[in-house]
C-alpha cells in the first residue's frame, strides 16, 4: 500500500522531494547507491531528473515509487509518544529500546525505555518475529532506520517514535 496523497515529481529539486518525503534520501540510496556519499551525492537544487541522469539511472517512474513505498512506510512505522506512554501504562507486553549513544542518554529519558546493549545485539535478533518493538532516538530518524533493519531481518511489529525524544519530551 502507498500513499495516494503524496506526489513526487521528475521535475521536483532534491530538496522539495526530501521535504516531503524524508524517506527518500534513505531509499535512494538504498536501491540505487545514491546520495549516500560524496561519490553518488546530489545537489539539494538538483532535479529528481538530473540525479537519474547523473546516476544513469533510466527508469525514473521506479525511482519515484521508490521514493513513496518508502515514505509510506516509514509512516506506518511511526508511532506517537503518547501511544507508547499507553503501551507502557498498559498491560501489553512490548519491547521499548532506547537506540542513542551512552552520551546522548544524559540529555533526557524516555521513561520505560531500556538502553540499546550495542554488545548485545543477539538479545533483540532473538525475540519472537510478532513481538512489538518500539525504538526511540533524538529525532526519530535514527529509531526509523532501525526499525527498517529489524523489517529486514523479518520482525513484523516495529516501530519508531514520531519525533524521537524531543516529541516525547514536548508531549508530557
Amino acid at each position: 500500500m502507498t500513499d495516494q496523497s503524496l506526489t513526487i515529481t521528475p521535475e521536483m529539486t532534491m530538496e522539495q522531494i526530501l521535504s516531503v518525503a524524508p524517506a527518500a534520501q534513505r531509499a535512494l540510496f538504498q536501491r540505487y547507491h545514491v546520495g549516500g556519499c560524496s561519490a553518488c551525492g546530489f545537489q539539494p537544487s538538483d532535479t529528481l531528473s538530473q540525479v537519474a541522469k547523473d546516476h544513469n539511472i533510466l527508469d525514473i517512474k521506479d525511482m519515484v515509487e521508490t521514493i513513496i513505498r518508502a515514505e509510506t512506510m516509514d509512516r506506518e512505522r511511526q508511532i506517537n509518544p503518547d501511544e507508547v506512554r499507553a503501551l507502557t501504562a498498559g498491560s501489553e507486553d512490548f519491547t521499548f529500546v532506547d537506540v542513542r549513544t551512552p552520551d546522548e542518554r544524559t540529555d533526557a529519558e524516555a521513561e520505560g525505555a531500556e538502553p540499546l546493549d550495542y554488545d548485545a545485539s543477539d538479545k533483540y535478533m532473538s525475540l519472537p518475529k510478532d513481538r512489538r518493538i518500539v525504538f526511540i532516538c533524538a529525532n526519530g530518524d535514527r529509531s526509523l532506520d532501525v526499525a527498517s533493519y529489524f523489517l529486514g531481518h523479518g520482525f513484523e511489529n516495529v516501530f519508531a517514535v514520531r519525533g524521537g525524544l524531543e516529541a516525547w519530551v514536548a508531549s508530557r
